[in-house]
């Protein structure tokens, strides 16, 4: 068998030639090449001691982190944004009109990609109707009834259902633990049965 000489071992490890430098020795006379000033040049904050300037700041300009676009994860993502709806564009509707999110992008009044719909209170109404919306100002809701007209939140229907099923589910969580506390006596009554009943 060949004898191997070149194994490598713990003891013989070295770095990569021209991996790691001689360590730049300043202050040490002319001679040595980093004597007078070691390398800070002349004069100028950076050559002061304890001078130094923060990363990423360019003397002034805007700097290269703010010039960049940004990019990733952004909170204006999960934004909900209503359609805004005045009272003074609901006159355009005639009395007892059904005024619904069908009805108002039909009129041209919202459009566009959003949850839902808002009224605000801005102007006042001429006369009832029924509105169907997501969501209403408390001034914008007095108008409306003051002329006679009225309000149907759709987020309310939805609340409703929501909780009914909360219910629903905190019912099912109360009667399971007492179905099996009966279970349990049930089951200790009858071990009692059988340890008082004498052996046959």
């Amino acid at each position: 068998m060949e004898k191997v000489t070149n194994m490598t071992r713990l003891h013989s490890l070295r770095p990569r030639p021209g991996s790691r430098h001689r360590v730049k020795r300043l202050g040490c006379g002319e001679s040595s090449g980093h004597g007078k000033t070691s390398g800070k040049g002349h004069k100028g904050q950076k050559a002061r001691s304890g001078g130094s300037i923060r990363l990423g700041f360019e003397g002034g300009q805007m700097p290269l982190i703010r010039r960049l676009p940004k990019r990733g994860f952004n909170n204006a993502a999960f934004h909900k944004r209503y359609a805004i709806v005045d009272l003074n564009d609901l006159n355009a509707f005639k009395a007892g009109t059904a005024v619904n999110e069908q009805l108002l992008r039909d009129s041209k009044l919202v459009r566009g990609d959003f949850v839902g719909i808002k009224i605000l209170g801005d102007g006042e109404l001429k006369h009832g109707l029924k509105v169907e919306v997501d969501k209403v100002s408390a001034a914008a809701r007095e108008k409306i009834e003051k002329a006679g007209g009225t309000i149907t939140l759709r987020d309310k229907e939805m609340r409703s259902d929501a909780g009914s099923r909360e219910a629903a589910v905190q019912e099912s969580a109360v009667k399971t633990p007492l179905k099996v506390a009966s279970k349990k006596k049930s089951k200790a009554s009858a071990k009692a049965k059988r340890k008082a009943s004498p052996k046959g």
